[in-house]
């Protein structure tokens, strides 16, 4: 069974659409009744908004089969609290369509999405807030955000500089938080009773913001080259032996053929 990442995983950074084997790999898991969960990262769109945009390029993703964080965030922010949210716009408007208040004056929660431009005074603005009390989270803890060819600190690198900067503790809804992948867990055991995390392999092209957390929890690693590094050797010689992934492939279609 298949915990499966999307961004650079089964669609493309930059075209937004599916990357090689993709729609055959999810095609291939339907019609062998394999259990999997498609969870990602994604919070620009509403999570509806998003899955169904996912099956119109082919990919035919029953909504069993989906999860992202926008689907728990009220575990960590109560609709009554107020938030600084930081990110893309169209992150922005689904938070206020879910209900959330926004407040850059006085909130009770630092929330931080992704968007490629993040202005120093918004650093600035978030470490006050921080250090006046606010909780400081994060939508998940990507390592890199790419767009257009370029590669950005991720929510996790951001996370991780207003930790340092301010020495409080962060929470994260998404990847590869445990709460996260206990609820995927939990959603697949629907599909497949009585699993564990050691029955799941999970396919990312994010060693840090999804595999390395995954595979300490028992997770089998799979990690795919169509994302965010362009060889393994960017990443993988940084690793240690025990966060190596199980086994390294091109893309979904190379995936696919080894099943």
């Amino acid at each position: 069974m298949f915990f499966i990442d999307v961004q650079g995983t089964l669609i493309d950074d930059n075209s937004k659409q599916p990357i090689c084997g993709a729609v055959a790999f999810i095609d291939h898991l339907n019609a062998s009744n394999i259990p999997y969960m498609v969870i990602t990262n994604s919070t620009k769109y509403a999570s509806s908004e998003f899955l169904a945009y996912l099956n119109s390029i082919g990919l035919n993703i029953p909504k069993e089969h989906y999860l992202d964080p926008l689907m728990v965030l009220e575990r960590y922010v109560d609709s009554a609290d107020k938030i600084a949210a930081y990110g893309a716009q169209s992150f922005l408007d689904v938070l206020v369509s879910m209900g959330y208040i926004l407040d850059y004056v006085q909130p009770d929660a630092v929330l931080i999405a992704i968007k490629e431009d993040f202005s120093s005074d918004e650093y600035a603005q978030m470490i006050e807030f921080i250090l006046n009390g606010a909780s400081l989270i994060g939508m998940h803890e990507t390592s890199l955000y790419v767009k257009n060819d370029k590669r950005y600190p991720g929510v996790g690198g951001i996370l991780k500089m207003l930790e340092f900067a301010t020495s409080c503790p962060y929470a994260v809804v998404g990847k590869p938080s445990k709460a996260f992948f206990d609820e995927a867990l939990a959603r697949i055991e629907k599909q497949q009773a009585n699993v564990c995390f050691e029955d799941v392999s999970i396919i990312s092209d994010d060693m840090s913001g999804d595999l390395i957390g995954a595979q300490e929890l028992g997770m089998k690693g799979l990690f795919v080259l169509s994302g965010k590094y362009r060889n393994k050797d960017e990443i993988l010689p940084h690793l240690s032996h025990y966060q190596q992934p199980y086994a390294v492939y091109a893309n979904m279609q190379e995936v696919l053929e080894s099943l």
